[in-house]
């Protein structure tokens, strides 16, 4: 981390969590299947990568890929996932949920905040999928969350940085806006000083193989968009040293 910007990374391996430590990240957000945007990781990964690393860990509360809002089933795995990862020495959560209109679900997240207390809270990019931007802001300052990881409402925080822009704007210092997706080497110094924002998001993850001599390429164990059998993607220790250096030159 360097003086007055915080670099999240998110992994899903504790090779990926060591290794955004060793690059300088601040804080980890630990989930699993980033494929689908990240979901709930075991309370194994998350005792294991605890062991490991020093800086926070913030646990991914999300019991599937798809859509924001959830049955009266998935709230009572997010609310038992929250104990657990709260037992396992998690250091903030991080959630969202929407309405089926696209606004923040503040019956719903009153609830989990209140099961999460007193661990603090990032409202995920669920808020890229609302309706109005600015109202759905002052709903989440409104729950007490802490900070808000955001897109800006597009396909990445470059494509969304006038609306992230304005968010930081508008937030005031009552809450974080934190940019994420698709934050890169190339983009990162741009969408720094184009927002204004003190924190920023990414993966910095490199394509791994596999140590498997022997493979069955006939085989996949995932669905037709499944990542290569025999390829793990992780945090990139160079990548993430690259990111923080850009963010430090920054200011």
């Amino acid at each position: 981390m360097c003086d007055g910007l915080l670099m999240e990374v998110c992994v899903d391996s504790v090779e990926s969590a060591v290794n955004a430590e060793r690059g300088g990240a601040g804080r980890i957000e630990l989930c699993c299947n980033l494929l689908e945007g990240g979901t709930t990781p075991s309370t194994g990964l998350l005792q294991v990568v605890k062991e490991n690393v020093r800086v926070p860990v913030y646990v991914m509360i999300r019991p599937r890929g798809g859509d924001f809002m959830y049955s009266h089933w998935e709230v009572e795995v997010m609310k038992r996932d929250v104990e657990l990862m709260k037992s396992h020495r998690a250091d903030g959560l991080v959630f969202g949920a929407l309405t089926a209109d696209g606004r923040v679900d503040t019956e719903l997240c009153e609830e989990l905040m209140a099961a999460c207390r007193p661990l603090p809270v990032t409202f995920h990019r669920a808020f890229d999928m609302v309706h109005d931007p600015v109202v759905a802001l002052e709903a989440v300052v409104s729950l007490g969350f802490e900070r808000i990881l955001t897109s800006g409402c597009d396909s990445s925080a470059l494509e969304g940085l006038p609306v992230i822009k304005r968010l930081v704007e508008q937030a005031k210092g009552r809450i974080a806006i934190m940019p994420g997706g698709g934050i890169t080497e190339r983009n990162l110094q741009r969408i720094l000083e184009g927002s204004g924002a003190q924190e920023f998001h990414c993966s910095a993850r490199s394509s791994k193989d596999s140590s498997m001599k022997f493979r069955n390429c006939n085989v996949s164990m995932g669905g037709s968009l499944s990542v290569p059998e025999y390829a793990v993607k992780v945090a990139d220790v160079t990548k993430v040293r690259t990111l923080n250096a850009i963010a430090r030159n920054t200011l």
